[in-house]
């Protein structure tokens, strides 16, 4: 009996030794701070996606100078037409002015009457038809542009008016029908100025500005 009894006791202390192993483990477990999600070392943190930064609301140019009424007129003509550009309206306007007096000295009507509305057309060509009357010819140069200024602008109904100031630097010489020099020098350039008038109907598919009004600055 009395070895019974030892080898029964020896298997419980076995069994008990081992059941404190398992549990005793797993309590110590449990009883463990559990791992706030900021502070896992095992997971990485959930990431957000950056918010978007606010954009800017599109500007035209800087407009230094400029009247509060032609700025408010300006930018009425930009809400009527989504693709007016300010930048590239003044690009556009440079490289027009020097087309017309270009057109306007060699007597190249097709150009004006591409660039030009019908009354401007009418005095370019009449002024034309008058020196080649005359026999005369131009030997014209433009220089450079100095400078190119708003001057005004207005929004009536659908149509927009912008009126530049150009300031350019020319050599004229006018010649007879013999070629002789009868005004002007191309050694000597005249300070130009000139203020001309570009409209645009802002509901019209065709992009393209005419020149309305021309006159002396």
């Amino acid at each position: 009996m009395v070895p019974e009894i030892i080898i029964l006791a020896m298997v419980a202390a076995f069994l008990g030794l081992r059941l404190y192993s398992v549990l005793g483990r797993r309590a110590e477990q449990e009883e463990e701070p559990v791992p706030q999600r900021f502070e896992s070392e095992d997971k990485p943190p959930v990431r957000t996606a950056p918010m978007p930064a606010p954009v800017a609301p599109p500007r035209m140019v800087e407009l230094e100078g400029v009247m509060p009424a032609v700025e408010r007129a300006l930018r009425e003509i930009a809400a009527a037409d989504s693709q007016f550009n300010l930048a590239q309206f003044l690009d556009g306007a440079k490289g027009a002015y020097r087309m017309i007096l270009e057109a306007f000295w060699s007597g190249d009507r097709e150009t004006l009457r591409d660039l030009c509305d019908s009354d401007v057309y009418a005095g370019f060509t009449a002024a034309i038809d008058a020196r080649e009357a005359a026999g005369e010819t131009l030997a014209n140069s433009l220089i450079r542009i100095e400078e190119v200024r708003i001057h005004s602008a207005s929004l009536d109904g659908r149509t927009a008016r912008i009126a530049l100031l150009f300031v350019a630097d020319i050599a004229a010489v006018t010649r007879d029908k013999d070629g002789n020099v009868i005004a002007g020098s191309l050694d000597d350039a005249i300070e130009s100025r000139d203020v001309w008038t570009f409209s645009r109907n802002t509901t019209s598919r065709d992009p393209n500005w005419v020149l309305d009004e021309t006159d002396e600055g």
